[in-house]
């Protein structure tokens, strides 16, 4: 909110209306913004940790805001990231340009657990195989920002970003009127739209999207039959879907129904059991062969994963300049890998002062935060790494920007991070926001909802 002892231009208004609010009003706001979050059932499940399964996010009521100009740049940063990403997918499933010029470790690519031979020589339609690319940013100064991470597979959140701003709306319509502020309601029909843009080749005139989720008890399945029902589609489950010939098709009151895009929220390994894991209940048999024969589309493609690995990451950069011919507009943070023996020995040397995470890990589950670690945690994990140095990356801990938040206290600055939503069709669309997550723990640096971090708004305003 500040910069030195000055406010700065993008929270003037809201810095204004802050001191004109009592803070028992903002306290009541709190309370009616968590009672709106469990009426409505926005919940997440965390397994494994006893007690509750389902639980109620934690909602910060100060936005983080952004002039349209700092978003502009991100904007042009985030789009130019997921052209590079969709361009490397394309590449290590067909020709393999970049590893054949030395750029990137052939081991990295051809032996990741998420790259899917399956997937070789498929031509998904315009060459996309990620079509929600969410890149997690972090702010360390005025004007910089870090990546910490792509997600190519299926990136969630979403669904708070609109809740977020729909439940701001609700209870602050007198800020909302002294202050312009780019929508986000409009995610819904944008993904719409890239899922049509990608029907394949033999779609029929007006292409049938549906949403595949493995039910209920997964994790985010609150978002799942949120997105759906935004978008106007249906929300369906494996058993939902079978193949006929060269279409897959759903079962309807009406009969058999033709499906030409499944935006799938499961993982690779469950798609189909005649291709990957023969034990899943939760996929479509026989989804594969179509898929290669051009019958259906599949958002995001399988073997998009290669592409957010924490080891592949690293290359992104690079990625950009071999594809695209350009500089990277954001920054990656530095990282060492820990399958060099010479990047191994620093990060044990260091663990202290490092965030090391698991190369295949998410959720904030698996990581080592040095400096807010004990001795014996410490030591613990570097028998981890040196047990299994290719499983893990290191970083150093960034200074994490920090954003005014509503806390027992009063207002108080919380480390957060950012995740945009990049839509791959035809065209490329960045939705004007993005999800804020924030570490409600003070000094905390790790904001993943299933490790105690809440979400909060995020303004983008219009010049």
């Amino acid at each position: 909110m500040f910069d030195g002892d000055d406010v700065r231009p993008a929270y003037e208004q809201l810095k204004r209306w802050v001191d004109s609010t009592p803070p028992d009003v903002l306290t009541q706001k709190k309370y009616e913004a968590e009672a709106l979050f469990r009426r409505i059932g926005i919940t997440f499940a965390v397994y494994g940790e006893g007690g509750d399964v389902e639980r109620l996010i934690p909602f910060d009521i100060m936005p983080r805001v952004f002039t349209e100009a700092e978003w502009r740049k991100l904007e042009r940063g985030v789009k130019q990231r997921a052209r590079a990403l969709n361009a490397f997918l394309y590449d290590v499933y067909h020709r393999g340009e970049i590893i054949r010029a030395g750029v990137i470790p052939a081991d990295l690519v051809y032996r990741n657990d998420a790259y899917e031979p399956s997937v070789v020589g498929i031509d998904p339609p315009a060459n996309v195989y990620s079509h929600i690319v969410g890149i997690d940013l972090v702010r360390t100064g005025p004007g910089d920002f870090f990546v910490l991470e792509d997600n190519c597979r299926t990136p969630s959140g979403v669904s708070y970003m609109l809740e977020n701003r729909e439940i701001m709306m609700r209870m602050f319509p007198d800020l909302f009127r002294s202050v312009r502020i780019l929508p986000v309601d409009d995610y819904p029909t944008l993904l719409r739209r890239t899922l049509a843009s990608v029907a394949p080749r033999k779609a029929q005139d007006t292409p049938v999207s549906v949403l595949l989720s493995p039910g209920s008890f997964n994790s985010a399945y609150y978002e799942h039959s949120f997105l759906a029902d935004q978008m106007g589609i249906e929300l369906v489950e494996g058993q939902d879907l079978f193949v006929q010939g060269d279409f897959v098709y759903m079962r309807t009151t009406e009969g058999p129904k033709r499906v030409d895009v499944i935006y799938r929220r499961i993982d690779d390994s469950f798609l189909d059991p005649l291709c990957f894991r023969p034990d899943s209940m939760l996929g479509v048999p026989g989804l594969m062969n179509v898929y290669r024969s051009g019958g259906v589309a599949i958002a995001s493609a399988p073997g998009a994963g290669v592409a957010d690995d924490k080891a592949v990451y690293i290359y992104v950069p690079e990625m950009v300049r071999f594809y695209l011919g350009e500089e990277p507009i954001l920054k990656n943070v530095q990282t060492w890998k820990c399958s060099e023996p010479k990047d191994c020995k620093y990060v044990l040397e260091n663990l202290k002062d490092l965030v090391v995470k698991e190369v295949h890990g998410s959720g904030g589950y698996g990581m080592l935060v040095g400096p807010r670690s004990t001795k014996e945690e410490i030591a613990a994990y570097a028998e981890r790494i040196k047990a299994a140095p290719e499983e893990f990356i290191a970083q150093p801990t960034l200074s994490l920007s920090a954003c005014p938040t509503f806390v027992d206290e009063g207002i108080a600055p919380r480390h957060v991070d950012l995740r945009p939503y990049c839509l791959v069709g035809k065209e490329v669309h960045l939705c004007p926001g993005g999800l804020t997550r924030v570490a409600m723990r003070e000094g905390s640096l790790v904001v993943n909802s299933s490790q105690g971090g809440g979400v909060k708004d995020t303004w983008v305003l219009a010049d």
